[in-house]
């Protein structure tokens, strides 16, 4: 499974997945409502575009098929990398495209000589909190982010990057 890249041909597959797996997370979590906001504010063309082109941002796509079936979305830092999002489309799932993109953005860490990779994942999103301690990643804090106007409780995680 090849991981790239991302391109501006590739911003309506990264919308249709994070609706996606928006949809499909969130629904105990958020109103649906607040999840279409967050999609519609967070994956708009422009906002996508931009991360596209920003020297600090790591975007990059998993392909199946030739599919664009998952995505992960980082910043770098002075020592410390940031995922900022990382989803696969619900149906691609349980297959280890998720790890791969982790796994992709962390070299990518590397090598920019990163120490420490951080991740945010919303406090009640199970799923996602299992999958960042599933590769080390441990707690370090507790924030707040804004969704749709609404404050939700989010987990800081970290774990050092091993060469």
């Amino acid at each position: 499974m090849p991981i790239r890249a991302a391109t501006e041909a590739d911003i309506e597959a990264i919308q249709r997945i994070a609706r996606a797996s928006w949809e499909a997370d969130y629904p105990n979590i958020l109103s649906r409502e607040t999840a279409e906001s967050g999609v519609d504010e967070w994956y708009s063309t422009d906002e996508l575009a931009s991360e596209l082109s920003h020297p600090r941002s790591v975007l990059a796509v998993a392909e199946e098929n030739d599919e664009v079936v998952g995505f992960v979305h980082a910043v770098t830092g002075e020592e410390v990398g940031h995922v900022l999002r990382l989803y696969v489309d619900p149906d691609d799932r349980r297959h280890g495209i998720g790890r791969r993109l982790l796994e992709h953005v962390i070299e990518e860490m590397a090598d920019l000589d990163h120490e420490r990779v951080a991740a945010l994942v919303l406090t009640d999103n199970d799923l996602g909190v299992e999958f960042y301690r599933s590769a080390g990643f441990e707690t370090v804090d507790e924030a707040e982010t804004m969704i749709g106007g609404t404050a939700y409780r989010e987990l800081a995680m970290e774990r050092p990057i091993i060469r």
